[in-house]
């Protein structure tokens, strides 16, 4: 197991992420127009969208009330994982827990400036006419945390192996 991460370290970590997202929003909100798009691979292109919804643009059209439902759920999530990331002695879960908190929070200030989340990475697949919902760093950070949380999880000895001594 991974020594525990440090508060200054986890901070550090979540102030990163937020300031990557932050900064790289600003560079596509001022940069392009809605809806344009730049090809950088035959499956890759930067575009300029904005979600008012939740992932997957969920609840998108529900008449600006999603807003602050998304902005309060969000700040409570980050606020139990932050509890919880300081509880849990397995720095996987730690950094998992700090990767979704700095994503959260990055798209909870597009949410307070815009009343929107800016995205801007769009991955498809055009043989297949298939297009994965564009996103952002913020994004990205909580389904690295998400799948890195699901690892840990798999690698944690089982309560009846350590109960056991891992023999069968």
């Amino acid at each position: 197991m991974m020594a525990r991460l440090s508060t200054a370290r986890a901070l550090a970590l979540i102030a990163s992420i937020i300031v990557a997202d932050q900064a790289s929003k600003l560079f596509f909100h001022t940069r392009f127009e809605p809806g344009e798009r730049v090809n950088v691979l035959p499956f890759f292109d930067w575009i300029l969208t904005y979600n008012t919804g939740a992932a997957f643009s969920f609840l998108a059209g529900a008449g600006g009330w999603q807003r602050w439902f998304f902005v309060v759920l969000a700040l409570v999530v980050s606020l139990w994982c932050w509890i919880t990331l300081r509880r849990e002695p397995d720095a996987r879960i730690q950094l998992a827990f700090a990767l979704i908190i700095g994503g959260a929070l990055g798209n909870v200030i597009d949410r307070l400036w815009l009343g929107k989340v800016i995205d801007f990475v769009l991955i498809y697949w055009a043989p297949w006419d298939w297009y994965y919902p564009a996103f952002n760093v913020a994004d990205s950070a909580i389904c690295v945390g998400a799948a890195l949380m699901l690892w840990a999880a798999f690698l944690r000895p089982r309560a009846s192996d350590q109960t056991s001594g891992g023999a069968a």
